[in-house]
């Protein structure tokens, strides 16, 4: 008997990376990670904590309860939502060129990881994909417990995010440093497009 069905766990794979490789909130929190110095590892630890959350939630059930409740999917939206925007509204209005002493100014470590987890755990796209799809991805008839496959899966999809945020984070810590003017512009973009995000996926739940 098979463990997993590798088709389905390529498949999601990609699904996976097509996701994470798309920017979007998780994108513009690594950026503003990568221009604020020496805070890319707990940024980014913070973002994977969230998607973790996700996964340990789908392993667990909670995953399958949610997407039988379309109210609860809803209401949990709508909440990420307005994370998004609340936190977007931040980023623009404390945009700003980075500085050689923006390590001393900067939010402490511990406070950019609550961030990000708060950015990932809350994401609307992140649970659509875990909660929603991941299971879909599962095979019943494996030679592992849905539960195993899961994590599996999840963690496959975790490294994924490993890699593309810190790359961003780096990209952003390097090139746009460099450049003051554009670190602001791309810093200010960040927080419209976490505002655009969330204003779209809160307005459509509301009007379902």
């Amino acid at each position: 008997m098979r463990a997993v069905d590798l088709s389905a766990a390529a498949a999601f794979w990609v699904l996976s990376l097509l996701f994470v490789l798309a920017p979007g909130a998780d994108w513009a929190f690594a950026i503003s990670a990568g221009l604020h110095g020496r805070v890319i590892g707990p940024a980014v630890g913070g973002l994977l904590a969230g998607h973790l959350t996700h996964t340990l939630l789908v392993a667990v059930g909670v995953g399958a309860l949610v997407a039988r409740a379309p109210e609860v999917l809803t209401a949990l939206t709508v909440a990420g939502a307005a994370y998004l925007v609340w936190f977007g509204v931040g980023t623009l209005t404390r945009a700003a060129a980075p500085r050689a002493d923006d390590a001393a100014v900067a939010r402490s470590p511990g406070q950019w990881a609550a961030r990000g987890w708060g950015i990932s755990g809350l994401n609307p796209k992140v649970l659509l994909l875990l909660v929603a799809l991941l299971p879909q991805f599962t095979d019943p008839g494996g030679g592992w417990p849905l539960p195993v496959q899961i994590a599996l899966l999840g963690l496959a999809h975790t490294v994924s995010c490993a890699v593309v945020y810190t790359s961003v984070a780096l990209t952003a810590r390097h090139v746009l440093r460099a450049r003051p003017t554009a670190a602001l512009v791309v810093s200010r973009m960040s927080g419209v497009v976490m505002i655009g995000l969330g204003a779209v996926l809160g307005v459509e739940q509301l009007l379902r």
